[in-house]
């Protein structure tokens, strides 16, 4: 299991810093303590809790690969054999007291246990796109989202004219706020945002983006129904449904086609794009308590098997730094979880 210290954010930076330079040569690279330092500038400090999911909790599942997914890539994740998972449900935002009954963000991040200690680390969200196409764009609109120290607001004028000039950063929000309060963790879609190449015994390379499926449906509350249940509902639900035996998703990969835009959080394949099963991911059980093995797993979406890649996104490669100065932060200040 990666647990990433304090003694790797160095290095962790210097992958930031050479990943946006490579993406954009013109663009200023994002320090990545400097990004923690506006995150909590603009959504608070919480200490000990990630910056982002705050408010989560642990499971553990196992994961079983379909023969599609090994004609499309070399990974032994797709073996066919059972692979233990270790999964962290939770609701998005820094606030661990966040609302479960909010139009909300739901994230499903999910570490594959694999052969001869191979890992395969990604964080999964309930909208098909991120809220920004890159990290410059990202840093500028927490920025503008910052709120006025007097106020305690943001300025509109900045977020205005922010989102004016980069309306790619309004495309999640208005997603999430078309869709219902999910009924539970186990009953909405999540997806992977950023696409990724298969690659297959003969040196075949498929790009694609993922989406886990529940097996069950869908299934959203109401306006009345989401207010009866209250803020704090989401743990016991997972808890009761594991329980059951009923919160299982299908790992499923929309293929792209050679015109598609695949270096982009933000842009999702066209509608209509052939979908491939991957293989069934079944949560088993759920942490009791705060603590759990995901406590201090970063889940950062470059730790990838052997058979898949990442694609150009930059957005992707810029996950990894800002996610080990947060788990350095959490470490020196006792790491939470809700």
């Amino acid at each position: 299991m990666i647990r990433l210290v304090p003694s790797a954010v160095a290095a962790a930076s210097a992958l930031l810093t050479a990943s946006a330079l490579a993406q954009s040569p013109a663009a200023a690279p994002v320090d990545p303590n400097t990004f923690l330092n506006q995150f909590e500038s603009t959504f608070g400090k919480f200490e000990g809790f990630r910056r982002s999911g705050a408010k989560g909790i642990c499971a553990t599942g196992e994961f079983v690969g379909s023969a599609d997914a090994r004609a499309l890539s070399t990974a032994s994740a797709f073996s066919g054999n059972p692979v233990p998972v270790v999964a962290r449900f939770s609701v998005g935002g820094a606030n661990p007291k966040a609302p479960d009954n909010a139009r909300s963000q739901r994230n499903l991040a999910l570490q594959f246990s694999l052969p001869n200690g191979e890992q395969w680390q990604m964080g999964n969200i309930s909208a098909p796109v991120f809220g920004a196409s890159s990290p410059q764009q990202f840093f500028g609109r927490l920025a503008s989202l910052q709120p006025d120290p007097v106020t305690k607001m943001p300025d509109a004028a900045k977020v205005k004219a922010f989102a004016e000039a980069n309306p790619e950063v309004l495309l999640q929000g208005k997603y999430l706020a078309s869709q219902p309060v999910p009924a539970s963790f186990g009953t909405v879609n999540y997806w992977g945002v950023h696409a990724f190449g298969f690659v297959n015994a003969g040196g075949t390379r498929q790009f694609g983006k993922w989406i886990f499926e529940p097996v069950g449906g869908l299934q959203g509350l109401t306006d009345e129904e989401a207010k009866a249940k209250g803020p704090a509902f989401l743990f016991d639900d997972l808890r009761q449904r594991v329980k059951d035996g009923k919160v299982a998703f299908n790992f499923n990969l929309e293929l792209a086609q050679a015109d598609d835009k695949i270096d982009s959080a933000t842009v999702p394949l066209p509608e209509g794009r052939k979908k491939v099963n991957l293989g069934l991911l079944k949560i088993t059980s759920v942490a009791e308590d705060s603590g759990g093995e995901c406590l201090t797993i970063t889940y950062n979406p470059m730790v990838l098997p052997k058979g898949v890649e990442p694609s150009g996104d930059p957005m992707l490669a810029a996950r990894a730094a800002p996610y080990a100065v947060g788990l350095g932060r959490r470490l020196t200040e006792g790491a939470k979880q809700q």
